[in-house]
């Protein structure tokens, strides 16, 4: 049996798993914002699906693993051990990782950002910021994964991204919520609070069970090979799904939007870990990562006035920075985990990435707005990104038949 052969199809199969997934992230989008910027979140997160594609072609790949496909294909057919292009599937599969990123953000900052200055910071944050990272816990520069090692008796564990992706998106995004400012409305100078509620609650619901359904391929197809995917990080995701929705469900009263979120919030924080802890340890790190969103949410709303419109930062960012922590005390033998893991050593990589994550945002958003403005003028977030950046809305019929 051809067994290259075989991890590429088990790779390609992964990717295109994630791939679905950013249906997944559009339509939760869709479903949260008001009915004048739907047709913006579809566009705008395949367009940086697309330009998330070519930045890590040409940049980030090489910048996290040093591997470039800028040679005839009888060589990048077989690179290092790896035959059959298995390399460039492997690309394809973490390019969907990377792509991730914008998408995440892309729900945080809807409803008022500029397209184009929006683009122009994803090339940059897919192709520089995020490999770097990614670079330093999964590619193995810099020797930083042998400093946690001789420093605290293990390197950094996270075996599909709770923190290289999720944690790095999620807090990435926060530069980007703060620059941009709230939405008009959504805060008034005496202190009140406009509610801007969602335009479709089953789009969201879609959304929701899409991202759920793909994320088996996300964590599971993270082994790399066929031989190496294991029943344990399956079980553990489904486990800590569950936890993340029933615990959503009950502390947020009912509300379909935590229920479906904190499904998600459950599989993003079981990411890092769900390689090495028992599935009742998932189980926990799902509800409390429910939980957290939930809180989390309300926090970052109400009490700091982020307009953060999806809940990007707590749902991404704080439960992926809570997965990476979790897998340092869940996966520990006296839990009943694989062990390989310490608290510090989890400690101190997701704090690195958060300080990365944080840094880069503010930075590159920061340029962004200096140099070319990232936020819409008023009358066009008045009007909706729809009409105003692509010239038609999601319901054209309707809007012909009231004019």
């Amino acid at each position: 049996m051809n067994t290259a052969g075989f991890d590429v199809f088990f790779l390609t199969m992964g990717a295109a798993m994630v791939l679905a997934m950013h249906a997944g992230f559009a339509f939760l989008e869709v479903g949260t914002v008001r009915k004048k910027n739907q047709v913006n979140a579809l566009v705008r997160v395949l367009s940086d699906f697309g330009f998330s594609t070519l930045a890590y072609f040409f940049v980030g790949f090489s910048v996290a693993y040093g591997i470039n496909f800028f040679a005839p294909v009888s060589e990048i057919s077989v690179i290092g051990d790896k035959a059959n292009g298995y390399e460039m599937v492997h690309f394809f599969f973490l390019l969907t990782f990377a792509a991730a990123i914008p998408a995440i953000i892309s729900g945080g900052i809807t409803e008022r950002v500029r397209f184009w200055p929006n683009a122009v910071a994803t090339l940059l944050l897919v192709g520089l910021v995020y490999p770097f990272y990614e670079g330093l816990i999964w590619g193995g520069n810099f020797g930083y994964q042998a400093w946690l090692e001789s420093a605290f008796g293990a390197g950094f564990h996270d075996f599909a991204g709770s923190v290289v992706v999720h944690g790095m998106g999620g807090f990435l995004a926060l530069g980007a919520v703060v620059l941009l400012g709230a939405r008009k409305g959504r805060y008034t100078s005496d202190g009140r609070i406009n509610a801007i509620l969602p335009s479709n609650i089953p789009f969201l619901a879609l959304g929701s069970w899409i991202l759920c359904v793909g994320w088996f391929g996300f964590n599971v197809m993270s082994a790399g090979t066929a031989d190496a995917a294991s029943g344990l990080v399956a079980i553990n995701s489904l486990l800590a799904m569950v936890g993340g929705l029933i615990a959503a469900l009950i502390v947020g009263r009912n509300d379909p939007g935590f229920v479906h979120n904190g499904a998600l919030a459950g599989l993003v924080a079981i990411c890092a870990g769900s390689d090495i802890v028992h599935p009742v340890g998932a189980l926990v790190i799902g509800a409390v990562g429910g939980v957290g969103f939930v809180y989390g949410f309300q926090f970052i709303q109400n009490r700091l006035k982020i307009d953060d419109v999806l809940g990007v930062v707590p749902l991404h960012g704080g439960a992926g920075i809570w997965g990476g922590v979790a897998a340092g005390i869940f996966g520990s033998t006296s839990l009943g985990g694989a062990g390989g893991v310490t608290f510090m050593a989890q400690l101190v990589g997701t704090l690195t990435g958060l300080a990365i994550a944080v840094a880069g945002g503010f930075i590159v958003y920061g340029v962004t707005r200096a140099i070319m403005g990232l936020r819409m003028d008023e009358e066009d977030e008045y009007r909706g990104a729809d009409l105003s950046i692509h010239h038609i809305s999601a319901y054209p019929e309707e809007d012909m038949a009231r004019h």
